[in-house]
């Protein structure tokens, strides 16, 4: 299917694009919002500014694609490739990215609040000044990732894997939770 047929089925009320072949499809500032790509490829696509609110790419092959500013809240991107995609500005908020692989994939700027990158890979990407409030990036890999400038209040990093020493401390500066707390600490604490 070409970026066209998806487009025109889109806007005649389809929604199911389920295991579509997209590769290196043009969709830039298009409005796919709710539709369900689930296992689609859309390796080296470009949705540069797309409107994603919501979509359904689990399992998706997005591998080097374009979501520069793209909005993905609420997005399910759990199980998805995202190795070297450019999630630049992207608004990635609620989004679900359990199990995705974002190995050096560009996250500068981009919103992940509220986002679940538990058991994600983030191997070598960018997130420079990124959002990261309340994301959950427990078991995530996120070795040699740079982190420069990131918000991370009350984003749990809890046996997140890679954390190199200084970063675990700069982390625990700005509000990250590393730790799980400990039941006996609160038993113990209430008995008081």
């Amino acid at each position: 299917m070409n970026s066209e047929e998806l487009l025109t089925r889109y806007a005649s009320g389809e929604r199911n694009f389920r295991d579509t072949d997209l590769f290196r499809a043009e969709l830039s500032n298009a409005n796919l919002s709710g539709t369900n790509l689930f296992r689609a490829n859309l390796f080296r696509a470009n949705l540069f500014r797309a409107n994603l609110l919501g979509v359904s790419l689990f399992n998706a092959n997005l591998i080097g694609a374009n979501l520069y500013c793209a909005n993905l809240s609420g997005a399910n991107l759990s199980g998805a490739n995202l190795t070297r995609a450019d999630l630049t500005g992207a608004d990635l908020s609620g989004a679900d990215l359990h199990g995705a692989d974002l190995s050096g994939a560009i996250l500068s700027g981009a919103n992940l609040s509220y986002a679940d990158l538990s058991k994600s890979t983030l191997f070598k990407a960018e997130l420079l000044n990124a959002t990261l409030i309340h994301a959950n990036l427990k078991g995530a890999n996120v070795k040699q990732t740079n982190l420069t400038g990131a918000v991370v209040q009350d984003a749990v990093f809890v046996k997140a894997m890679g954390l190199a020493f200084e970063v675990v401390s700069q982390l625990k500066e700005q509000g990250a939770i590393l730790e799980e707390a400990s039941s006996n600490r609160r038993v113990n604490a209430a008995m008081c």
